[in-house]
């Protein structure tokens, strides 16, 4: 669960009668007849194959300024943004554009201008409150947008890290999972396999879960890239995983699921969201104490940068008329 502390409003899309907002061929490798009807919207989707990054499309948290990173609120100025979980903090350098994807960068820096204001304690003892060593890579979506198919073509980072595709809305966080590539503590290692994904009420239960699955993969993460799409509607939830039906969740089911648990509603994603794609540390998951333990498993040749990739291929976003 995280702990942002700001939200934010931009543009909502929708479809437009002539349509312009949306083109393209594609379509949801779960559904290749389009039998759902689903139209690209061309504006919240990226192939990640110009140039540079199209910063009107994604907000890049930690930007550097005068040598220092700079945590501005994307619409709002005077007000911040999250700047991730101790011991790692976001920067706006750990990124870059390679053979037609982005690659999300966590590094080993010491160096980096981490701040000293303490983080959120996490455990008994307040460790891993200082942000130190670590830095890590957050790409906010800057437009929103209510129902559609979402699917992602990545590989997570082969370390102590996550690798997280999720979404933030008006009061409500929709964890669409959050791999972390190489559990190392005995009693979790086939976590390394999961998918994990979640809904959080931010708006009245301060951010709660109110419905989650885990579930073995029958692979690992870190490994290889796999293509994962969401379905998302009034209806529910549904998950595919290499265009294969793996899981799903009705209205019925995820409000049941939190009624179970005290909560009165649980399907709290019904407004906009917008999308994210970042790394972070778990520090009850563990975290990598040296440039060593974090490169443990890069291949030979890259265990001296200091540095460890999530590779997204694409991220695309459908709706229908």
């Amino acid at each position: 669960m995280r702990v942002p502390n700001f939200s934010y409003t931009l543009p909502l899309l929708t479809l437009s009668a002539s349509g312009q907002l949306f083109g393209g061929d594609l379509l949801p490798l779960s559904d290749p007849a389009n039998q759902g009807g689903w139209v690209l919207n061309t504006e919240l989707s990226d192939e990640f194959d110009a140039e540079a990054i199209d910063e009107e499309r994604w907000f890049i948290v930690g930007k550097f300024k005068d040598g220092k990173p700079v945590y501005k609120h994307p619409d709002k100025p005077g007000k911040k943004v999250w700047i991730g979980r101790a011991p790692s903090q976001f920067s706006g350098r750990n990124y870059r554009l390679e053979d037609g994807m982005l690659m999300l960068e966590t590094r080993w820096e010491p160096d980096f201008p981490f701040s000293e204001t303490p983080d959120k304690p996490w455990g008994k003892d307040g460790t891993r409150s200082k942000y130190e060593n670590l830095t890590t890579a957050c790409f906010i979506g800057r437009k929103f947008f209510r129902y559609g198919y979402m699917e992602i073509r990545s590989k997570a980072a082969d370390a102590e890290v996550t690798s997280s595709f999720w979404a933030m809305g008006d009061g409500v966080e929709f964890d669409l999972f959050e791999h972390f590539g190489d559990h190392r503590q005995p009693n979790k290692l086939k976590l390394d396999r999961e998918l994990w994904w979640s809904i959080h009420d931010w708006a009245n239960l301060g951010g709660k879960t109110t419905y989650t699955e885990h579930h073995d993969l029958g692979f690992r993460v870190a490994d290889d890239f796999h293509t994962y799409g969401i379905d998302w509607s009034e209806e529910g939830v549904k998950y595919y995983v290499d265009g294969k039906l793996f899981t799903e969740a009705s209205r019925e089911k995820i409000n049941a699921w939190a009624k179970a648990k005290g909560f009165e509603n649980g399907y709290v994603i019904t407004s906009p969201i917008s999308i994210w794609l970042d790394q972070e540390t778990f520090p009850w998951h563990g975290v990598p104490e040296s440039k060593a333990d974090l490169e443990l498993n890069s291949p030979a040749g890259k265990k001296d940068d200091g540095v460890v990739d999530f590779a997204i291929d694409y991220v695309r976003i459908w709706q229908k008329k």
